[in-house]
């Protein structure tokens, strides 16, 4: 363990600490982190997505160093601030015209989150709320209680959720027998015990990650929405972790050829500073003052930093970037799953990525132990990377989008041997010992 790690430990609550191996870094630039211990780390991860931009991009602190040296204030409850006007009115003309209609602006995906599940319900007057199994839409209490996913078991859900799977073309067998069968058990809700007129909105991530990195089948979410629009149930996309060009596309929702109704940003929004955004009907949006606030939301400085992400996007054509260097990563994947047993299927969109473990290819058994050895001994050799999915054997991709094809490679290239360690029996298995990940 590294001193820095240890002197944490002695000193920083575990309470929101989600650990795969003991990292502990000092700086770092571009898609590079420094660990305390001199090594330079290629960055696979992120922050979990959050550090769009990379680490130390020029054109954040700029904007972040502009905004505390002219500080206009530090919220929005009471006055109106410039950078958060600015970054509301670019989020708007960003948007599908139907979510075009007010921006509230929080912390994380988890406040905004629970907010819109707030907002919708007491708006429409509808008691209750679809989302999927396996879904993580945060870890506040009311975000918790509209998610799914199977580490926030046991917590209280709210009394309205409904829960239906989200389709697995790798687990169903195929893209077609995934679709069938959850739109088959959204219909069997609407037809037995949900009154379609009662649910005031669907919750969906166009990619779910934290579920798996599973990628829906075409024209499921197609499907989804035609149900939403016959009944009337607005359709949240909850682009927290794939959108703002991670996918190759602005919004990860475009893949599939829908527009939602509201669309959730956080983590990459700020490019490592906190802050979330809700874009929505103005009828959702101004449904009541003071329902929803904390004093440092709309912060001038959090919101100057969100402008200077989405401009870098556009400026240095980072969809494009995204896009071509994802493709990149996805040839080289599924490259190294010829060779290595222990991939079972290779998914995603341009830089958002899963890589499923698997022990037996045939029954599709989740590799667990290995996956926790791989993205240790990853670290050991130089790289970042965390692992998802329901039964915690997915490893996940979301590295900067400013991610260069020669960096990808050479992940990709410490991947391959962190596979070969792990499938040789060379990496010790009480290395996991303080390390619980998901």
């Amino acid at each position: 363990m590294s001193g820095l790690y240890e002197r944490e430990s002695r000193s920083v609550s575990t309470l929101a600490h989600l650990r795969f191996f003991p990292q502990a870094v000092t700086g770092g630039k571009g898609s590079m982190l420094r660990g305390d211990d001199g090594r330079d780390l290629l960055d696979f991860a992120a922050s979990w997505g959050a550090a769009s931009l990379g680490h130390g991009h020029p054109a954040l602190a700029e904007a972040v160093n502009r905004a505390l040296t002219d500080q206009a204030g530090a919220s929005y409850l009471s006055t109106a601030n410039e950078p958060s006007v600015l970054l509301a009115e670019k989020l708007l003309s960003l948007v599908p015209e139907r979510a075009a209609g007010r921006v509230w602006f929080g912390h994380s995906g988890s406040d905004a989150n629970e907010t819109v599940a707030r907002a919708v319900v007491a708006a429409t007057g509808r008691p209750r709320i679809i989302s999927f199994k396996g879904a993580y839409h945060g870890g506040t209490v009311g975000s918790v209680a509209i998610s799914g996913h199977p580490a926030q078991d046991g917590i209280e859900k709210a009394s309205g959720l409904s829960l239906v799977p989200y389709p697995d073309s790798y687990a169903s067998g195929s893209p077609e027998a995934a679709s069938k069968t959850a739109l088959a058990h959204v219909e069997e809700l609407f037809a037995t015990s949900v009154s379609p007129q009662d649910v005031a909105a669907f919750f969906i991530e166009p990619i779910q990650s934290d579920g798996g990195m599973l990628v829906p089948p075409p024209g499921y979410f197609k499907e989804v929405e035609a149900l939403c629009r016959r009944h009337g149930i607005l359709l949240v996309c909850d682009e927290v972790k794939v959108g703002l060009a991670r996918t190759g596309r602005l919004h990860a929702f475009e893949h599939s050829g829908i527009e939602p109704d509201i669309v959730v940003f956080g983590k990459g929004l700020g490019g490592g500073l906190p802050i979330s955004a809700v874009v929505g009907p103005e009828a959702i949006m101004n449904h009541a003052s003071t329902f929803s606030f904390q004093t440092l939301h709309g912060n001038p400085v959090c919101a100057s930093a969100g402008l200077a992400v989405l401009e870098t996007i556009e400026r240095e054509n980072l969809v494009e970037n995204a896009a071509k260097v994802g493709d990149t990563m996805l040839s080289a994947l599924r490259v190294l799953q010829e060779k290595h047993p222990l991939i079972g299927h290779v998914r995603g969109h341009g830089l958002a990525i899963g890589v499923e473990l698997v022990s037996d290819r045939e029954a599709r058994t989740p590799a667990i132990e290995q996956t926790a050895l791989t993205v240790y001994r990853a670290f050991q050799l130089g790289l970042v990377i965390y692992y998802v999915g329901l039964n915690s054997n997915v490893l996940e991709f979301t590295p900067p989008l400013t991610m260069s094809e020669e960096e990808a490679l050479r992940g990709i290239a410490i991947l391959d041997q962190a596979l070969s360690d792990v499938e040789a029996g060379k990496v010790d298995p009480q290395l996991l010992e303080r390390f619980a990940g998901w």
